[in-house]
Order: C-alpha cells, then sequence, then structure tokens
C-alpha cells in the first residue's frame, strides 16, 4: 500500500498505520463520485496489503467530512434514471462493506463537522476518537431522502442502541462530542490539537500487535451480527483454533517463559 497514490483524497503511511483524509478542506472535505470509488476500491485492496497494521480516517483543516457534495453529487443524481441511483447507493454501500472487510483496525479521527456520508465513515470505522468540537449528524431526512443510507439503520443501532440511532436517523439532528461519548459512539473525547496525534499512536499500538488476530477479531465482530449465540461460540472456537496455529501464539508463549515482551509479526 505504501506505493499507492490516490487522486481522490489524501493517504500518508507513518510506521504500519495508514492516514487517509478526504479533500478539500476549503468545503469541509466532501465526497464526490471518484472519492467514493476510489476510497471502496483502496479498502478492498487493502485486506491483502501486509505492510499496513492499522488506518487512521483523520479529519483536514478541522472538518471531517460534510458528506455528499452537493453540486458534484447531489445535483447530478437528481438527472438520473433508476438503473443510474441504484448503481450510485451501491457504490456507496460498497465502501462501508470495503471497510468492514478491510482486515485492520479503522480509527476515525473526528474533528469538526462529521454529517451525512461522513458520518456514514465513521460509523462504519472500528474505533471513533473525537475533539470537543465534534458535532455528527445523519441528515439524510433533512434533504427529504430515508435514513436507511449505507447501513445506518442496521449498525448505528449496534453502536448506540435503537432509541438513539432512531433519534439521530428520524430527526437528522446533530450528536455533541459529549453525548456521543456518553452513548458509546465516540470511544474518547481528545482536545483537537492532540487527536490525529492520539489516534495514530492508538493505531500504532494496534499494528504492534498480532494482526493476523486483529483481522480474526474484525471477521468475527463483522459475521456474528447475523449468528445465533450458539453459532457465534462455534464459529469463535474455528477462529481461535486457526490462531493458536500462528506464529505469533508460540511467540506470545515464548516471551511469557522468558519473561519478556513478545514481538508479534502477524504470521
Amino acid at each position: 500500500m505504501r506505493a499507492s497514490r490516490p487522486e481522490h483524497f489524501d493517504l500518508r503511511i507513518e510506521g504500519d498505520v495508514a492516514i487517509v483524509s478526504l479533500k478539500r478542506p476549503e468545503r469541509k472535505n466532501p465526497l464526490t463520485f471518484q472519492s467514493y470509488a476510489e476510497l471502496r476500491d483502496w479498502f478492498r485492496d487493502l485486506h491483502y496489503a501486509e505492510d499496513v497494521g492499522a488506518v487512521v480516517f483523520a479529519s483536514n483543516g478541522g472538518n471531517f467530512s460534510s458528506g455528499g457534495d452537493v453540486h458534484d453529487i447531489i445535483g447530478p443524481l437528481l438527472k438520473m434514471d433508476m438503473k443510474g441511483l441504484i448503481r450510485f447507493t451501491r457504490m456507496t454501500g460498497d465502501l462501508v462493506k470495503a471497510m468492514v472487510n478491510c482486515g485492520k483496525p479503522v480509527i476515525a479521527a473526528i474533528d469538526g463537522v462529521c454529517v451525512g456520508a461522513g458520518a456514514i465513515i465513521a460509523m462504519a470505522s472500528d474505533i471513533r476518537f473525537a475533539s470537543p468540537e465534534a458535532k455528527t449528524a445523519f441528515l439524510f431526512t433533512r434533504v427529504g431522502l430515508a435514513a436507511c443510507d449505507m447501513g445506518a439503520c442496521a449498525i448505528l443501532p449496534r453502536i448506540i442502541g435503537q432509541g438513539r440511532a432512531a433519534d439521530l436517523l428520524y430527526s437528522g439532528r446533530a450528536m455533541s462530542a459529549e453525548e456521543g461519548e456518553r452513548w458509546g459512539f465516540h470511544n474518547r473525547v481528545v482536545p483537537a490539537e492532540a487527536l490525529l496525534a492520539e489516534a495514530v499512536s492508538y493505531a500504532q499500538r494496534l499494528a504492534d500487535g498480532p494482526n493476523f488476530g486483529h483481522m480474526m477479531t474484525k471477521t468475527m465482530l463483522a459475521q456474528e451480527w447475523s449468528m445465533g449465540i450458539e453459532q457465534a461460540i462455534e464459529a469463535e472456537a474455528q477462529a481461535q483454533a486457526i490462531c493458536m496455529q500462528t506464529g505469533d501464539f508460540q511467540r506470545a508463549f515464548d516471551a511469557f517463559v522468558a519473561k519478556e515482551k513478545p514481538v508479534f509479526k502477524g504470521d
């Protein structure tokens, strides 16, 4: 992934952490048809990458994202037929699928405006850090649409509960950073000036860990949504048995015996 040169979003890699952010901070980092597609493809490829252990989806210029660009997306959508519209809505959903299935922990570092599809990207991340200035809103009903966009009605209730999700999705109102932390949407609130460094530091600690184990954890977190308890326990038994065959499991044991800190290699 170090050789990636995306055109429609910013990317840099520090250590084993990929730092992604949207472009055009002067417009609060809107998404376009091109950035949706390029992010989808990048997260799909990430599943096979060995040089990245974790991702930070960062803010840019004091904001996370203003969602779909009014001029570049919403205007053209009004001129599309049904086939074109379903092609677009499936593409946006495919970005969420790619994030969920990328095999790496994704940490969102949310500052300022985080609305519409930007809020969905934050929601689809595994862990969310926010500045006190973060305002998160699922705005879809504000523009005459349903709030069931990109998996919101499936994923958001699992994070914050059905009633709280219903409040945000029906009203389209902004959730403050304090409210988001209290409800479990934000894992922690960090001063804006320390937000990115805190997220990258956390991501690097994860990337230093057993990356195969993290991949399996992320996979099971997604797959067990649709399982009963007995299915989930059996699936976890099989997943854990696979992890017990990895080199990292052996390294952890050897380090424990030697009273040393394990150095994981992800295999």
